[in-house]
């Protein structure tokens, strides 16, 4: 009987390590329950040529209070290719390939629910970060560079190798969706559209509402609430 027991605790892992699978999310957002340095979400894109430009945009609910990443991407070349974060309450972190900045809030936050979207432009080097539909100062970030190679995507962890390295202390715990990516600056009325969540035609990377994604470890797909 222990042996039988031990024999499926054992199938029980290794089924569990290929994750779960689907396609498309809309409507639909991913409970992070726990810290681990484990549970994390792969989202299985990539853009169809080297990237100059980006726009990246999530909503996410947590009430973290020290840093955690929402969005890792990462090449064989550099495993901080782009990086989003929030190191505490009001500062957020941003990085395109291996260099970062900073922005912070100087709103007092109350516990809810945040849209987040960051912009990079290589041919100025500016930065930005929308936070609920309000910029903060542009910042200057790798002007000239190009973001390339096959990329491995993560939600909820930051990668120190590709596809992996976690670090419990950089988890996120709370509540993500609505992660999108376009393959340029969006302009204001286009973000406008995507800050009530409508669609923007063209250019993805990828969409939420169709992305190929594969669950590792402890995380929930819930449908949204509000």
């Amino acid at each position: 009987m222990e042996k039988a027991f031990l024999s499926l605790l054992v199938l029980v892992r290794v089924l569990g390590s290929f994750g779960q699978q689907g396609s498309g999310l809309a409507g639909k957002q991913l409970v992070f329950p726990q810290a681990s340095n484990s549970a994390h979400v792969v989202l299985k894109a990539a853009p169809k040529r080297p990237l100059t430009s980006f726009t990246l945009c999530l909503a996410h609910f947590t009430d973290l209070n020290r840093p955690h990443t929402f969005f890792s991407y990462a090449t064989r070349g550099s495993f901080n290719e782009i990086i989003l974060l929030k190191e505490k309450n009001n500062v957020y972190g941003f990085a395109v390939g291996n260099e970062a900045v900073t922005f912070t809030d100087p709103e007092k936050k109350s516990l809810g629910r945040e849209i987040l979207c960051a912009t990079w432009d290589s041919a100025t080097g500016l930065a930005e970060l929308w936070v609920n539909s309000k910029r903060m100062p542009r910042k200057g970030l790798r002007k000239g560079y190009s973001i390339s190679g096959e990329p491995s995507i993560v939600l909820g962890q930051e990668q120190d190798t590709m596809g992996g390295g976690f670090d419990i202390n950089d988890c996120f715990v709370g509540e993500l969706q609505d992660v999108r990516m376009w393959d340029r600056v969006l302009t204001y009325p286009e973000l406008e559209l995507a800050f009530l969540n409508q669609d923007v035609p063209g250019d993805y990377v990828f969409d939420w509402k169709t992305v190929d994604y594969e669950i590792k470890g402890y995380v929930i797909v819930n449908p949204v609430a509000y």
